[in-house]
């Protein structure tokens, strides 16, 4: 049986705006991610995804259910938990080892160990080279790389991915996702990671959570993606599950 990580159990969310109007979000989610599983939540724009991303991340309460992180209700955001926003969210007066130094000076280690952690972190998202540029000298792809390093740097048990290629151009996106992974299987943390995209969802995930195309935001399907890595697009077995998801989900391609 796979030990779960992360819990959510009958997780609902709903806003209140202006005029005291009520906007349900997320009705009775329950997703589990198992120890350093790879799980993709896919599904269309607005249909709380995002949503529930920032509840793992202690963000947001859930409204009605529980988060759970090793069984343990989730209270707020900490180090231990790593997030990569849609856009890239640096600091434009750092350098990119300053910003990827970010969470280790807010816990206060010493320079030295500050030097160490962002340049392990640096080198694994390859960006050896560029630790004193500031982000205007970089490109889309290598911004996100910095905010990946960042997250990592933290050293989290957790990685909370939100469409963090959704801006990229479609080559940098496909070379983005094999980095990903890349960093994940050396790494093996867990991770959780939310797309639109159905190929990015295939050539990521261990398991697929489907969302449904409306609010409240509800659970569709979920699929186990039991394909060997590398994975190539134009295989068989990825074509079926493929078109498995599209005809069993509301994803509009």
């Amino acid at each position: 049986m796979r030990e779960a990580k992360i819990q959510c159990e009958g997780v609902g969310k709903t806003f209140i705006q202006k005029g005291n109007t009520q906007v349900h979000v997320l009705r009775d989610v329950s997703i589990d991610v198992g120890r350093n599983e790879f799980v993709v939540i896919l599904g269309p724009g607005q249909c709380g995804k995002t949503t529930l991303l920032r509840m793992i991340a202690g963000f947001e309460k859930p409204s009605v259910g529980r988060v759970l992180m090793d069984g343990r209700e989730i209270e707020g955001p900490g180090h231990d938990k790593g997030f990569v926003f849609q856009s890239y969210m640096l600091f434009a007066w750092r350098t990119v080892r300053g910003n990827v130094e970010v969470g280790p000076r807010v816990r206060n280690l010493s320079r030295e160990e500050r030097r160490r952690l962002s340049q392990q972190y640096i080198d694994m998202v390859g960006l050896n080279g560029f630790e004193e540029h500031y982000p205007h000298q970089l490109s889309g792809g290598m911004k996100q790389r910095v905010g990946i390093a960042r997250a990592y740097c933290n050293c989290p048990e957790i990685m909370l991915l939100d469409e963090p290629f959704g801006q990229l151009d479609a080559q940098t996106r496909l070379f983005m996702e094999k980095e990903t992974e890349r960093i994940w299987m050396q790494e093996k943390r867990t991770v959780v990671f939310v797309t639109n995209n159905i190929d990015e969802a295939l050539t990521l995930g261990d398991r697929i959570y489907t969302m449904k195309n409306k609010l409240p935001g509800t659970l569709c399907n979920t699929y186990k993606v039991d394909l060997a890595r590398p994975r190539e697009p134009t295989d068989r077995a990825f074509l079926r599950l493929r078109q498995q998801i599209i005809d069993e989900s509301e994803l509009v391609l």
